[in-house]
């Protein structure tokens, strides 16, 4: 799975304005409930959900909020390059700037935890997280992130 497959060039913000988590988990339902066609509020429920299962934030500044939402039949994914920091409850306590949002059908299983995985790989490169964040165009982003999962699969094609 490459991020192409679940990450289009209308699924990337460059410059969210939130001052929050909860405005930051609103703002992408909203993005990503206009993508897939479906209410707002059901996405942001599902995700608000998860959240009280443990933070997505997974520290260095990234969270990868995500969850599995019935009547999808593809994954989508949203990503926000935040204005400033936020809160985000992550494990290192440290705020969040960049978020990529996983959303996946009901059944997915296997395949939801593999683009977890493949988000995972791509995110945890400080230098690749560095080009993001110093990045304020969605177009340079979207390239960015595509180019980035195919190089991480070279690599892990290589590694195995």
């Amino acid at each position: 799975m490459n991020i192409e497959d679940i990450l289009e060039p209308g699924s990337v913000i460059a410059n969210l304005h939130a001052t929050s988590k909860k405005q930051v988990l609103q703002e992408l339902s909203k993005v990503s409930a206009d993508l897939l066609g479906v209410d707002p509020r059901r996405v942001f429920d599902v995700l608000v959900e998860r959240e009280r299962l443990g933070s997505t934030g997974v520290g260095a500044g990234l969270a990868i909020p995500h969850s599995k939402l019935p009547g999808l039949d593809r994954m989508q994914g949203v990503f926000a390059r935040l204005e400033k920091p936020v809160d985000f409850d992550s494990i290192d306590d440290q705020p969040v700037d960049l978020v990529f949002l996983l959303l996946a059908p009901e059944g997915s299983g296997a395949d939801h935890l593999k683009a977890l995985a493949r988000v995972s790989r791509i995110m945890r490169d400080c230098a690749f997280c560095d080009k993001l964040r110093g990045s304020d165009s969605p177009d340079a982003i979207y390239a960015l992130l595509i180019e980035s999962s195919f190089v991480a699969a070279d690599n892990f094609r290589v590694a195995s």
